[in-house]
């Protein structure tokens, strides 16, 4: 009887086992864990930790990630990774993360949903909506949609975005520290506006009202590269009249 019993706690006792397995090993393969926990990174590094419960960023310099389009956060964590986008801490983390780790946890932020906001005005409506023709200053409507929503999944929305951030990646694209563009329209748009115009950019963009993100055609392939990983930063910022530039 005594063996019989036995028997039966070994049974029930190693299909607990394996049933709690099996459920942990499922729930590691979400993006939801990831955020949380930080995968091989570590809880210090937890996604929460910058990007917020709600993953709308923490006000300052760390971005919205919720809405934004899945394969697009999913190319800047490769960007961090191989060094296209320069920071020290997300370069760290992107390089602990599994692609499959990339993947769910991009695909868990993109399904958050993202509060509406109102407009504001400012100087900078007329650049964001219709650029500057005369200096071949293209629209950020264009691209990122006359609500701020993004167009397609290569164009980001940039509503609901901290300003600061909005304003930290222009000055990196313009200094040559961020060269994800395949295009280098990114580039040539930082380099042409002044900085001024670029924070006042920033805080109109991320005050527009949003939206879902518009269709649009497949994004780059990640495969893409510049020739030269310069992109012609070693140049002065295109804004800079030609007197100035004979000067330095």
């Amino acid at each position: 009887m005594r063996n019989c019993l036995f028997l039966m706690i070994a049974i029930l006792t190693g299909g607990c086992t394996a049933a709690e397995t099996t459920s942990l090993d499922r729930f590691s393969q979400t993006g939801r864990l990831v955020a949380l926990s930080g995968a091989d990174a570590g809880p210090a590094n937890a996604c929460i930790g910058c990007h917020g419960l709600d993953g709308l960023g923490n006000g300052a310099g760390s971005p919205r990630l919720a809405g934004l389009d899945a394969g697009y956060l999913e190319r800047q964590l490769e960007a961090y990774g191989d060094g296209r986008r320069a920071h020290a801490r997300m370069s760290w983390i992107a390089g602990k993360l599994s692609i499959d780790e990339r993947r769910v946890v991009s695909r868990y932020y993109a399904a958050m949903p993202v509060p509406s906001r109102g407009a504001a005005g400012g100087q900078a409506l007329a650049l964001y909506h219709r650029g500057d023709p005369e200096r071949g200053l293209l629209a950020c409507a264009a691209c990122h949609g006359e609500q701020g929503q993004g167009l397609g999944p290569a164009n980001p929305p940039l509503a609901g975005q901290p300003p600061a951030y909005l304003a930290e990646q222009l000055r990196l694209w313009r200094i040559g520290k961020r060269r994800n563009d395949p295009g280098n329209v990114m580039l040539r748009i930082s380099q042409l506006l002044t900085p001024s115009e670029a924070t006042a950019l920033a805080a109109y963009s991320a005050s527009l009202p949003g939206g879902p993100p518009s269709p649009g055609p497949p994004a780059a392939s990640p495969a893409a590269r510049r020739g030269d990983p310069r992109s012609g930063v070693s140049g002065p910022p295109l804004h800079v009249p030609e007197s100035a530039r004979a000067a330095e």
